[in-house]
């Protein structure tokens, strides 16, 4: 009768025989997960399932170690995977449904097929696949380590792209400073009727009938304020960030003049100093 001890060490001799087994069945299924999966936490839950196998395997039942063994690894790693996944199991099969739907038609058409072509295969509107896809895309968990691209050569992460919007770079901070003390310059030099149908319509909340019964205008004249104020305010301060700001005397045409006067203010009406340490309310 072999002593404890002698079976202790055929136990740990069984399961440090069989450790690359671990191994081969991590490379095999981790091809079907998403890059965010942890191999090395595949390969901890296949080296616990390696384990289990070893305790409980019984050699009367004449199945080979090997065999038995990679059912328990491979159980075990799927359990891990299950526990940690968030997202209902009836959401992964729909986007395995809405993958195998994908790559058919895309076999049939030689290019990925469009919304309407999924829809219809698939038996619904094209609202519930949306519906769908939106399900589908809120599952997806992506780790900060996670390669992008974007237009340049360089390798990017998300951790390099994502921005966290209670820490402003001090660079966005100055840049939002000095866009808004140009707003408010902008917005101040408007001609009189302009401005206030600016400052009524999108700072008081005014409707645009309450403006023109206090401007003695009809509605569509207060649209037209709008419109042409709104173009100003577009144009000259863009002529600030664009260097196009003209000397009036310089611009042909009263049009051009017009303009080129409003962006000069614009840029005349504060100090650089003053529009970067001032502070929006």
């Amino acid at each position: 009768m072999r002593s404890d001890k002698g079976e202790a060490h055929d136990l740990t001799a069984l399961i440090e025989e069989h450790l690359p087994l671990v191994k081969h069945i991590v490379f095999q299924v981790a091809v079907h997960f998403p890059r965010h999966v942890d191999r090395d936490e595949l390969a901890r839950a296949g080296a616990l399932g390696l384990v289990e196998a070893a305790r409980r395997y019984d050699e009367a039942r004449g199945v080979p170690f090997d065999r038995f063994a990679a059912q328990r690894i491979r159980g075990a790693i799927l359990d891990a995977v299950r526990a940690a996944d968030w997202a209902p199991r009836s959401v992964r099969t729909l986007a395995r449904k809405l993958e195998s739907v994908e790559q058919r038609l895309a076999t049939q058409l030689g290019r990925l097929p469009g919304p309407a072509e999924m829809a219809e295969a698939l038996g619904m509107t094209r609202a519930e696949l949306a519906r769908l896809q939106d399900r589908l895309f809120r599952s997806v968990v992506l780790a900060l380590e996670h390669e992008v691209t974007d237009d340049s050569d360089e390798d990017l992460t998300l951790v390099d792209v994502l921005c966290d919007r209670a820490q402003v770079e001090p660079l966005e901070e100055l840049e939002t400073r000095e866009l808004h003390a140009y707003l408010r310059d902008a917005v101040e030099l408007l001609p009189e009727r302009q401005r206030l149908v600016i400052v009524g319509y999108f700072l008081e909340g005014r409707s645009s009938q309450e403006l023109a019964r206090f401007l003695g205008v009809t509605e569509s004249r207060v649209s037209q304020l709008r419109s042409e104020a709104l173009a100003m305010l577009k144009e000259g301060i863009e002529a600030q960030y664009s260097g196009s700001v003209t000397a009036p005397e310089q611009a042909s045409g009263r049009v051009a003049r017009r303009k080129a006067s409003y962006a000069a203010a614009i840029a005349d009406a504060s100090a650089w100093r003053s529009r970067l340490t001032s502070v929006a309310v």
